[in-house]
């Protein structure tokens, strides 16, 4: 498995040079009811990077996740504690806005989840419920600048009108990043988005994220080591609810520092 990795290693995107950190999380400690799921997670998310979560099942990365756009907040047993800063804002202050945190850091979820709507449709209602778009025109070119932006307009630039449940997995779920960029976010999180897709659906998926970084910081938990490799700059192993290990995706996959990175990656647990 190692060499499988490394050898996708060299094919994936180089470390880059130090960016700003565009999020920032210090102790984040969670509770479900009595099970405590983080245990003080402090990390920092580079601007215009992908940073990976990895990890075995149950490890609490999604939950970190969800925390970083207070998804956190529609589970009643759920209790944040810590400090999560966003351009050195802090998302769990009680001014926040709750609905314009999600659309400046957007989520795109592990099953592709369009709405029981048409594509256009699908696209245009964040923006109608932001009141970015003043006018019909205005509108029509969010749209189809976010469906190019997610690789989908050429395949349905023709059929807008058509229900977006009837497009493939894979569309869909470019569907649902196209709604999520509809919005203009500055933070992508996606949980898993390709654990549902077939490997030719995968691939144009994580193409895409490669072409999205450019503009956008994106946060992606992911099962797939081999994945992980191929689109991150950064890696963050989480193990029982504890922040392993972070660094440079090469460094973490290639020469890690913790005994249990070392053994997830190797396959002796996960």
């Amino acid at each position: 498995m190692m060499e499988n990795i490394q050898a996708t290693l060299h094919k994936g995107p180089a470390v880059e040079a130090s960016r700003p950190i565009k999020m920032t999380s210090r102790d984040v400690i969670v509770h479900y009811g009595a099970k405590q799921a983080l245990n003080g997670i402090t990390l920092d998310i580079p601007e215009r990077q992908v940073t990976a979560l990895i990890g075995p099942s149950g490890c609490g990365k999604s939950t970190y996740l969800r925390c970083l756009n207070r998804m956190n907040d529609t589970i009643d047993s759920a209790k944040v504690r810590g400090q999560i800063l966003l351009d050195g804002e802090d998302v769990y202050a009680p001014d926040i806005d709750v609905v314009e945190l999600r659309a400046r850091v957007g989520m795109v979820f592990q099953k592709p989840n369009p709405f029981p709507k048409s594509i256009y449709e699908n696209v245009s209602y964040g923006p109608k419920i932001h009141g970015l778009a003043h006018n019909k025109q205005e509108l029509d070119e969010i749209v189809h600048t976010s469906l190019r932006k997610a690789g989908l307009w050429r395949e349905v630039h023709d059929r807008l009108d058509e229900p977006g449940t009837g497009l493939s997995g894979g569309q869909q779920q470019r569907l649902c990043i196209a709604r999520a960029i509809a919005v203009s976010p500055e933070v992508i999180l996606m949980d898993e988005p390709c654990s549902a897709l077939d490997p030719i659906a995968t691939a144009t998926v994580e193409e895409l994220i490669d072409e999205l970084r450019e503009n956008y910081t994106i946060v992606i938990v992911t099962h797939s080591m081999q994945q992980a490799a191929r689109v991150s700059q950064l890696t963050a192993m989480f193990h029982l609810g504890d922040l392993a290990e972070v660094g440079p995706t090469e460094k973490i996959f290639s020469n890690p520092d913790d005994k249990r990175t070392q053994d997830y990656i190797t396959g002796r647990f996960g």
